[in-house]
């Protein structure tokens, strides 16, 4: 593994632990030699680990789409910044260049991601780790709604393996060496 692609807030307004999870986490990228891959912010916890990350010598690949570079929304200091015509290609190129995938928390954007990243890995399409940083119990109402599509039948309990939540950035690595990588034999179980 030597590519994690992070979703994440570009929020400046947030508390200070979501900040201090980044750092945490960027400085845990570089000290295993893991390139960051994420959509090339320069704000939130998007600046934050791509900063910590490049300070300590990091390599850092932003992807980003034309518009939000003509809004100067991108970060003018990174390893490799690929442009792309649209967000879908984007997404796209980010997890084709990922060996995993991490969501630290975020706004709509970033749970759109994770989502659509759970709904790959469900169709067999992103067989990679997918990891949900926990901080603060952010994400801990958005489990419980995807507890409830499983309790309620729109999901399979095999769904709930899709990925693996932890609590704080020490986690991360350790969680996505123990997930089994999945193969497009888990499209048979899409279906409820």
């Amino acid at each position: 593994m030597t590519k994690i692609c992070v979703y994440c807030a570009s929020s400046t307004k947030i508390a200070d632990v979501y900040f201090e999870a980044a750092e945490q986490l960027g400085k845990i990228f570089v000290e295993n030699n893991i390139q960051l891959v994420y959509g090339a912010g320069k704000m939130g916890l998007m600046g934050k680990i791509a900063d910590t990350m490049l300070a300590r010598g990091g390599k850092v690949t932003g992807v980003i789409p034309q518009f939000m570079c003509a809004e100067n929304w991108h970060h003018p200091d990174l390893s490799e910044l690929i442009i792309t015509e649209t967000m879908h290609e984007r997404k796209k190129m980010m997890t084709e260049l990922a060996d995993a995938a991490v969501a630290l928390p975020g706004g709509v954007g970033t749970m759109e991601e994770l989502l659509e990243i759970i709904t790959w890995k469900q169709l067999g399409l992103f067989p990679k780790a997918i990891v949900i940083l926990n901080v603060n119990n952010y994400y801990s109402h958005l489990l419980a709604a995807l507890q409830n599509a499983v309790n309620e039948n729109f999901m399979r309990p095999i769904h709930s393996q899709i990925w693996h939540t932890v609590d704080n950035p020490d986690q991360v690595l350790p969680s996505i060496g123990n997930m089994p990588i999945w193969d497009n034999t888990v499209r048979k179980f899409a279906a409820t």
